[in-house]
């Protein structure tokens, strides 16, 4: 299901808190990117692993877990989430995640591969795939049944490999898929009101800034600099991100350096003053007063309390 592509350390093994990066690996027979199956068979498979002891990893693939029964604790980009009956767990490549056990939680386990979808289901899907789309997602009730029916039709096909033509299958598997997260992704609740009620160009120009910040954080602070950028007015800018978010430019971009600054800290070779030459800040001072005033911590009491939890 996993493989472990962290980089080795001197001696071929992970530091204590590295925080290690799981690539795709279906069972032997599985077709594609897209593996289906339950939170109850995936503890039952691999209860050694990565939960006794709990510890924090990130994968180049999408979790997405349906929950049916139960409550289901999962920490993404190390904040708590709490699954309800009802509601759908999503971790997207690249985010830190750290399991809890299961306890009675029950329901339908879906990992897949960003190239597993079309480019038309893709690009309709963009606003849900995004880095930055909410963990925990509360479709409204008239669209549960339907939703939970279908992954389990998926994970119904997923486990016919053999009884249809290999290209057969996996096509159904793909459109089960794609037909689910549409539905989810289109569910009341769900769907950004910046999607629904921005202009194309202004949507267009958030989208340019997403892609932008995740390229550029690390050096570019402020809604000048991005402005600039994409050709177009502080103003304008503005008034897309907050159509599509309800956020400021500035409030994302400090975001996301404390994003990047949280998941840095889980790591026992980055300290702090690494980190804040890393993300921009002037000194470590001036990190260490950002990071205290949007979390409550230090940077290096963050580190340790995550390295209490680690391996």
């Amino acid at each position: 299901m996993m493989v472990d592509r962290r980089h080795p350390g001197s001696k071929g093994q992970a530091g204590p808190a590295e925080v290690p990066l799981y690539g795709f690996q279906p069972p032997v027979g599985t077709p594609f990117g897209l593996e289906v199956s339950t939170v109850e068979d995936f503890f039952a498979e691999h209860d050694d692993w990565p939960w006794n002891p709990p510890r924090p990893g990130r994968a180049t693939f999408h979790y997405l877990i349906a929950v049916t029964e139960g409550v289901l604790r999962h920490d993404v980009d190390h904040v708590t989430r709490t699954v309800t009956p009802g509601q759908w767990l999503w971790v997207r490549p690249g985010h830190t995640q750290c399991w809890h056990p299961p306890g009675a939680a029950r329901g339908p386990f879906i990992l897949f591969e960003p190239d597993v979808l079309t480019a038309g289901a893709a690009r309709l899907l963009a606003p849900l795939t995004a880095h930055e789309a909410p963990a925990v997602l509360s479709p409204h009730p008239d669209d549960t049944a339907w939703l939970q029916q279908t992954a389990l039709q998926l994970l119904d096909e997923h486990r016919a490999l053999g009884r249809r033509p290999l290209d057969i299958h996996h096509a159904l598997r793909r459109n089960l898929l794609e037909s689910l997260l549409l539905r989810l992704a289109n569910a009341p609740g769900i769907t950004s009101t910046g999607a629904t009620t921005a202009g194309a160009g202004r949507g267009d120009t958030y989208g340019r800034f997403a892609d932008a910040l995740e390229l550029h954080f690390r050096e570019l602070h402020r809604a000048a600099d991005y402005a600039e950028l994409l050709g177009c007015s502080v103003r304008t800018l503005s008034r897309a991100a907050r159509d599509a978010t309800g956020k400021g430019v500035r409030d994302l971009i400090d975001e996301r350096r404390l994003l990047e600054a949280r998941r840095l800290l889980g790591n026992a070779r980055w300290g702090a003053r690494t980190v804040a030459a890393h993300l921009g800040f002037s000194d470590a001072a001036n990190f260490g007063r950002f990071f205290r005033d949007r979390t409550g911590l230090t940077p290096a009491a963050f580190a340790a309390r995550n390295a209490i939890t680690g391996p």
